[in-house]
């Protein structure tokens, strides 16, 4: 099922929606906007972020007073982190006539999906989504406020093979989009630094038993685990590890950037490395809107304030171009900015990337994680 809030009712007095997109663009309803990601399943916490930022971001931008005198209305579609949803999802927003789209997080929903809005007339800014193709294919739409994996596994590579040398490393991958390509990503620039893994393999996503691995990786003398995928899975894989008596670090990327991850896998966490942006929560740029979140005794961490960063894109550009028309605001993306973001100034090269990407290392410690200085 894909579930569709409507988060700000229009002025008293709006006019009703207009059905044409062109009629939408000079009209006085409500402009329409949406984010998409895991609100349900596995992946649900990273959808509980992308969902407080957005919602977050619409009401101070509405109490502002809008965009050019109208509010947001805010729609949130559900795809699991599954393709087909996310395509199914896509459709329906289409059909809402909302102009922009804050998501997906799954790359490997994101880039279907992504299909949909270009075809469909809809502009969309993912605050997560990271496998190269989703910009490179050369789709007008389409732009992201994080990195890219080729940017993280360069990160991660080179730190694993200049930290870890002569130890035994085992890179892993859940087969996604994103799992994968990061992994084979951090594998390229591990690599080409000089280290060759020891063990590279995939496993099955959303299982509960990852003991036949685990044992692989201890008859390997495995010392260094890569996982390319999420929190759920290497959390109770690096648990497994410990409880069969490995003494190994774990390393991934920026999908462990959840409390959960710790939830999952307890103290065995202990010393996990994960690649991540420098805190966004600590920019001064991010002060008050961060302030306003702890208010509300919500930790604004991971996709949080990339969520909410997307939705002020948005506005501002809809603002300089004097409309919503979806296409308008995408070519002014490309060649206007930088744009002021919780996140701080953020420019778009011609496919929609960022061009300052800002890949650090974190650490858990004692059930929280930290950047290392």
């Amino acid at each position: 099922m894909v579930e569709f809030t409507r988060r700000m009712a229009m002025a008293a007095g709006s006019a009703v929606v207009l059905g044409a997109r062109g009629a939408l663009a000079q009209g006085t309803g409500p402009i329409r906007i949406a984010t998409a990601g895991p609100m349900t399943g596995q992946y649900a916490a990273f959808g509980a972020q992308m969902r407080a930022g957005a919602e977050q971001a619409v009401t101070d931008i509405n109490g502002a007073g809008g965009v050019l005198g109208r509010q947001l209305a805010l729609e949130v579609g559900d795809d699991a982190c599954d393709p087909r949803q996310a395509v199914s999802v896509a459709n329906q927003l289409a059909g809402r006539r909302v102009s922009f789209v804050a998501g997906h997080y799954c790359s490997g929903s994101s880039i279907p999906a992504r299909d949909v809005y270009a075809e469909e007339g809809v502009l969309q800014m993912s605050p997560a989504s990271t496998n190269p193709r989703f910009t490179d294919e050369g789709k007008w739409n389409t732009f992201r406020v994080c990195g890219r994996d080729d940017q993280q596994g360069a990160v991660a590579g080179a730190y694993i093979a200049r930290n870890f040398t002569g130890r035994k490393v085992a890179i892993l991958h859940d087969n996604s989009a994103y799992g994968k390509g990061l992994a084979d990503e951090t594998k390229k620039a591990m690599n080409a630094a000089g280290l060759q893994e020891t063990l590279y393999a995939a496993y099955t996503p959303g299982e509960r038993d990852y003991s036949a691995l685990v044992s692989r990786m201890k008859a390997a003398d495995i010392q260094v685990i890569y996982v390319g995928g999420y929190h759920t899975e290497a959390g109770l894989i690096l648990r497994q590890a410990k409880e069969q008596g490995m003494n190994v670090t774990l390393i991934g990327g920026d999908a462990l950037v959840t409390n959960e991850f710790w939830q999952i896998a307890g103290a065995a966490g202990e010393g996990t490395l994960m690649t991540f942006a420098s805190d966004p929560r600590r920019r001064p740029t991010a002060a008050e809107v961060v302030a306003r979140f702890r208010a509300r005794n919500v930790d604004p961490e991971g996709y949080v304030l990339y969520t909410y960063a997307a939705v002020q894109i948005f506005a501002a550009a809809a603002t300089r171009s004097n409309g919503v028309d979806p296409r308008a605001i995408a070519s002014l993306l490309k060649s206007g900015g930088p744009w002021q973001t919780v996140l701080g100034p953020i420019s778009f090269d011609a496919k929609g990337d960022v061009t300052v990407p800002d890949y650090v290392f974190y650490i858990w410690r004692n059930g929280s994680y930290a950047e290392i200085s």
